[in-house]
């Protein structure tokens, strides 16, 4: 896990080379033990290490092949890094490290591009060819780790955040489509960045830069893609499902095993969910003194449930560190978030993963989690209710046809009932509506014509004509909504969610808030192996009208404690309506009524900031909080990067 950095330059602006290590140090939090620019006339790389296998100096980045011909900067692991070792020995080559960086570097030189399907593990990373005059970046399967890019005729940039980007002195114009999805979605969906011109590189893609003619060609490839066919799904009998189950163990203990190798002290986050419960369970028969992290919140009882991740560690016979988050904890926290984000992102629970990471790094540098299960398995409530849209009963039509009166309930995220009412204004505004509609419904938080409200210029008027970018609302959605047929399956939505929620917001989430304190957070359930045998299951495997994630739960009922697998399933959520109604409503306050400023930035419609306001201070907020939060996230980052 580290920090990588590259910048082509064809004008050899000596500006922006001179800005390369002041740009290389704004990744300084990501690779704590060694950093290192190599910086030419047309071309700069550098790096910054957070050392986990091969701690010695050998393995310091950029590596440059024995020739001289290739320079390598690298992010992430390679879990199977030893078997290619062998492969490339077979092949003749010889070794001076132990690491799996100098085995990517020597792959890259025999196998070219061709090397990616090999690679099991995430990763982000560039090559420099100097005999071609080429730039390769490639990012991992699933979008673990982060890769950003900025591109022109004459100029290059990549790195790991957008911020050591914006420090090279690239041009920065906001991208008022990206505005729209982010008060949409609380973030901004790749391919598209919150600044026009630059870009996150899509998961399993790669891009390849040659200099041609004194301008930059650009070349990108889709080189890994979910296996999924719908035409495969068929109903299945009990012997299919067992033996599927003991398939899908044998995939999970492959996968924790590989992400337990590391010359550093490993250890996992439990929040004493089913996901997290299985792999702690996997991890501590695979090694015995694994710990476990938690964070609890004592005095928030509807947020904490500390007590259902003692339990799994105590029916384990693990040691597990729980820490305690007072309200007063997450505001201090949520000032260092909001100067720590590279772009807009407005998921409130990055607060919980920030205070946890940075519990857990005095006593681990790798932590295991459990990201992904509700992605493959149907984990979600909105999977729930999708399965019970699909194949209505009684009670299903009921609740879609008194939408009215749902309607007139108060509702809110901060207490039982609230939330409840919540859940069915959400679920009755889903009945009706068709297989893709419903799903950009409830991926987003806003509609769009409240996201379209909030803004100055209208997205949903202009979307008949071209934006600056050459790119509409209209065309990025049907890019996100591609892979849902109108009478296709909930295998769809999980693909769906695989490519949109999972990468863009829960796994930048996670690594932006675990990289802020040099902890490598690796993820199990994202392992090629056990994806593809996940997308080869029917649906009827995963959810029906009483269960979500049902084989995975009938997999390891008798390793688990009973009340993890009775438990309802809850988001890791911040009290944001409590913070509002208390020591964070004079900030929003002063945001929303500094009428000089939103006038100047001409970005949003002041009447919708004030209605916003009005109604996140009512008996029913609903998802205001998190709007309100979005509004807040967007002006501290615009104030810290745009004046």
């Amino acid at each position: 896990m580290c920090g990588i950095l590259g910048l082509i330059d064809l004008d050899r602006d000596a500006g922006k080379f001179k800005q390369f290590d002041p740009a290389l140090q704004t990744l300084h939090h990501r690779g704590p033990d060694h950093q290192k620019t190599i910086i030419k006339p047309q071309i700069a790389l550098g790096h910054a290490r957070l050392s986990i296998i091969d701690l010695d100096a050998r393995s310091h980045q950029p590596m440059v092949d024995i020739s001289g011909r290739y320079t390598l900067v690298f992010n992430g692991e390679i879990y199977n890094y030893k078997e290619l070792r062998n492969e490339c020995e077979q092949l003749g080559y010889t070794f001076k490290t132990e690491s799996d960086t100098e085995v990517l570097l020597v792959l890259y030189m025999h196998f070219g591009e061709k090397c990616l399907p090999k690679l099991n593990g995430f990763f982000a990373f560039g090559i420099h060819d100097k005999k071609e005059k080429s730039l390769f970046i490639a990012r991992d399967r699933f979008g673990i780790k982060p890769l950003v890019y900025f591109q022109s005729d004459k100029s290059f940039g990549f790195a790991s955040e957008l911020k050591a980007l914006m420090k090279l002195g690239f041009k920065k114009d906001i991208d008022k489509v990206s505005l729209f999805t982010f008060f949409k979605f609380n973030y901004i969906p790749a391919p598209a960045t919150i600044l026009k011109n630059h870009f996150k590189l899509e998961l399993g893609h790669s891009l390849r830069i040659e200099w041609e003619d004194d301008e930059l060609v650009y070349s990108k490839n889709q080189w890994y893609s979910i296996p999924y066919d719908p035409a495969e799904e068929k109903d299945l009998s009990a012997h299919d499902y067992q033996q599927s189950q003991k398939v899908l163990k044998r995939f999970m203990r492959e996968s924790v095993r590989r992400r337990l190798v590391a010359d550093v002290p490993v250890g996992t986050f439990l929040s004493g969910g089913i996901d997290s419960s299985i792999i702690t369970a996997i991890a501590k028969e695979e090694k015995e003194d694994i710990e476990a992290f938690s964070i609890g919140f004592s005095d928030q009882p509807f947020y904490d449930e500390s007590n259902y991740a003692s339990s799994v560690a105590k029916h384990l016979g693990i040691k597990h560190h729980i820490f305690d988050v007072k309200a007063n904890d997450l505001l201090e926290t949520a000032d260092f978030g909001l100067n720590h984000l590279d772009e807009p992102f407005a998921d409130s629970s990055s607060l919980n993963v920030f205070l946890l990471s940075k519990h857990t790094k005095p006593h681990v540098k790798v932590a295991l989690s459990g990201d992904g299960g509700d992605e493959l398995f149907g984990g979600y409530n909105k999977h729930g209710a999708e399965f019970m849209l699909r194949y209505p009963q009684l009670r299903e039509h009921a609740i879609g046809k008194l939408k009215p009166i749902w309607n007139r309930l108060p509702s809110s995220r901060s207490g039982s009932l609230g939330n409840v009412a919540r859940q069915l204004q959400k679920f009755a505004d889903g009945y009706s509506l068709n297989a893709r509609d419903r799903y950009w419904r409830w991926a987003g938080i806003l509609t769009e014509e409240q996201a379209n409200y909030l803004l100055k210029e209208q997205m949903l008027e202009r979307d008949q004509r071209l934006s600056d970018d050459g790119h509409t609302f209209k065309k990025r959605k049907d890019l996100l909504l591609k892979h849902i047929r109108k009478n296709g399956t909930l295998n769809e939505v999980l693909r769906s969610d695989m490519l949109l929620v999972l990468p863009n917001d829960i796994l930048y989430k996670v690594d932006s808030m675990s990289m802020s304190h040099g902890l490598e957070v690796r993820t199990p359930f994202l392992d090629q192996h056990l994806v593809k045998h996940a997308f080869k299951l029917p649906l009827m495997f995963k959810v029906n009208h009483t269960t979500k994630k049902k084989i995975l739960q009938d997999s390891y009922r008798d390793q688990l404690p009973h009340e993890v697998f009775d438990r309802k399933k809850k988001g890791f959520e911040v009290p944001l309506l409590e913070w509002f109604q208390g020591p964070m409503k004079s900030i929003f306050i002063d945001f929303a009524n500094d009428k000089t400023f939103i006038q100047e930035q001409d970005l949003f419609n002041q009447d919708a900031i004030n209605d916003l306001s009005s109604k996140l201070f009512s008996n029913a907020p609903g998802d205001t909080p998190a709007s309100a939060w979005a509004f807040i996230v967007f002006q501290s980052w615009y104030k810290q990067h745009m004046l």
